[in-house]
């Protein structure tokens, strides 16, 4: 499967990082001196993709002025300014720019690096293992000993199978949410309309035993907070990235 299309979810207030979002929007902060949304956008660019729909609100002027100057995709801008819709109904919103058929879904704020080059990168792994006829989603998940800035929250079970389920304690393989996806945009057919939460589409995926996961392969990374920025600091300060440059 090629999968030319994705969603990047960017309009959070950023409230966890205070003061740094008061001026700057989340996805602009710098981590290991790049803003982390140059991360993400460079890992789906070198996975394929052409076109990009993104929400802003937060600053939104200073977002638009940042995706202007990128010239490697097709960007376009799904705007919240005057309300937001969390990021199921913001999700929903900018998949209305995009043409039908499977895309891939990622969060502005986290990212991966130090991806094995002796292989397909995370994104190509998760895009040649969709399949639209047996999976809702493929979501990218990260083993709990591979993720910076986290905060030690378990958020699915994955058996040997690759099929996802909510974790329960005791559960032998916990994962986290990696913020990606590969999703065919048939599946929000009968989606609200209104603000919701994404959690419901994972719920109803789960529910049909159509919520899958690939693991990550490299060192995940997720900057909610000044702690977790500190914490992504100082491993990339560390280590030799490879991912999304």
């Amino acid at each position: 499967m090629i999968i030319e299309n994705a969603m990047v979810l960017a309009a959070g207030l950023g409230t966890r990082l205070r003061p740094l979002t008061d001026l700057t929007p989340k996805p602009l902060v710098p981590v290991g001196g790049r803003p982390m949304l140059d991360y993400v956008l460079d890992l789906l660019v070198e996975c394929g993709v052409k076109r990009l729909a993104i929400n802003v609100h937060h600053h939104a002027d200073q977002m638009e002025a940042y995706l202007a100057a990128r010239k490697d995709l097709d960007i376009l801008v799904s705007d919240e300014r005057q309300r937001l819709m969390n990021n199921g109904g913001g999700l929903v919103k900018g998949l209305a720019l995009l043409p039908p058929g499977p895309v891939l879904v990622m969060n502005a704020d986290l990212f991966w690096v130090n991806e094995p080059a002796d292989e397909a990168s995370n994104l190509v792994r998760l895009v040649n293992a969709f399949d639209p006829a047996t999976m809702d989603m493929l979501m990218l998940c990260a083993p709990m000993d591979r993720t910076i800035g986290h905060n030690g929250t378990r958020d699915f079970h994955k058996d040997v199978q690759g099929s996802l389920t909510r974790y329960r304690e005791g559960d032998t393989h916990p994962v986290v949410y990696a913020g990606a996806f590969a999703v065919d945009t048939a599946f929000f057919a009968d989606a609200p309309e209104d603000a919701f939460n994404l959690n419901l589409c994972f719920d109803k995926a789960i529910a049909r035993n159509r919520l899958y996961g690939k693991d990550l392969h490299g060192d995940w990374i997720t900057v909610g907070s000044p702690e977790g920025l500190e914490e992504a600091e100082a491993f990339l300060k560390n280590a030799a990235p490879t991912g999304g440059e």
